[in-house]
């Protein structure tokens, strides 16, 4: 009988992860210790990790966090989805259409210059401080990145691309999609990065702005104005994962669709 030597899947996780990249956080939590046990006012600003491991218990055990955990979570996630579907479909429609590029650039390019955050006080007037303003902030801020990148993806296709559409005699329709859009997924999902970073900062700066329901953000003020450093520590650390996780998902679609493309030490080691 032949043996299966194939790895599992966690044997090739851990050889695909590069372990290296954890020395300096580590090094960074020693430090962060270090500077908690000198005196009362350095364990004030730098909470000792017992206390924080403490609290987060405390936090899960009551549900606190998990409520704020599951409402930011949701937040951020509908406006993600929401700013990247309209994104696609103006950057699409200002790519392919002279007359919309011509309507919509202009508004789309000056406003994107405003931080989004610098329209809270504007919004909030229109909106209040509830659930849609919230709503409307992040949806913008992935909105912005993908109508760009969805726009100069689909007008800076390679001029081979036109040539060989030509020849095939393919009408607009199917030169789109079976020549610019394929074309234009690199800057696309480019795109989607950039909406997960922004809609996750807008998302906390929306809740802290704005502190009705239930967020993270919310939480880090409430226990800002009662001083508790180890509480605001753990909402940052769990902003910060599910960021990661959200970018790896991105990062894992991006994979599986340009899976035809061939590997980069492949294409670098031919083209010497």
């Amino acid at each position: 009988m032949s043996q299966n030597n194939e790895p599992s899947v966690l044997k090739r996780w851990i050889m695909r992860w590069d372990f290296k990249g954890l020395l300096v956080p580590v090094l960074l939590l020693l430090l962060w210790q270090y500077m908690s046990g000198r005196d009362a006012s350095h364990a004030y600003a730098f909470v000792p990790l017992q206390q924080v491991w403490s609290s987060l218990k405390a936090l899960l055990a009551s549900g606190e966090l998990w409520v704020n955990l599951l409402g930011s979570l949701h937040r951020t996630t509908v406006g993600l989805l929401l700013g990247i579907v309209l994104g696609l479909l103006v950057g699409a429609l200002m790519a392919i259409s002279k007359i919309a590029n011509t309507l919509i650039g202009p508004l789309y390019h000056s406003i994107r210059q405003v931080p989004i955050l610098g329209l809270t006080p504007l919004i909030g007037l229109w909106m209040g401080n509830g659930e849609p303003a919230k709503m409307f902030i992040i949806t913008l801020a992935a909105f912005f990145p993908v109508v760009l990148n969805t726009y100069e993806g689909l007008r800076q296709v390679d001029v081979q691309h036109a040539e060989l559409a030509q020849v095939y005699q393919f009408n607009r329709r199917q030169y789109f999609w079976r020549m610019r859009l394929p074309a234009a997924i690199p800057s696309i999902l480019t795109g989607f990065l950039h909406a997960v970073t922004f809609a996750w900062i807008t998302a906390i700066g929306s809740e802290l702005l704005f502190n009705a329901g239930a967020g993270l953000g919310n939480l880090m003020m409430t226990a800002e104005v009662g001083a508790h450093m180890d509480i605001i520590l753990i909402c940052a650390i769990t902003v910060t994962i599910l960021g990661v996780l959200m970018t790896q998902v991105v990062q894992g679609l991006s994979r599986r669709l340009l899976r035809w493309r061939p590997p980069l030490s492949y294409t670098s080691r031919h083209s010497k």
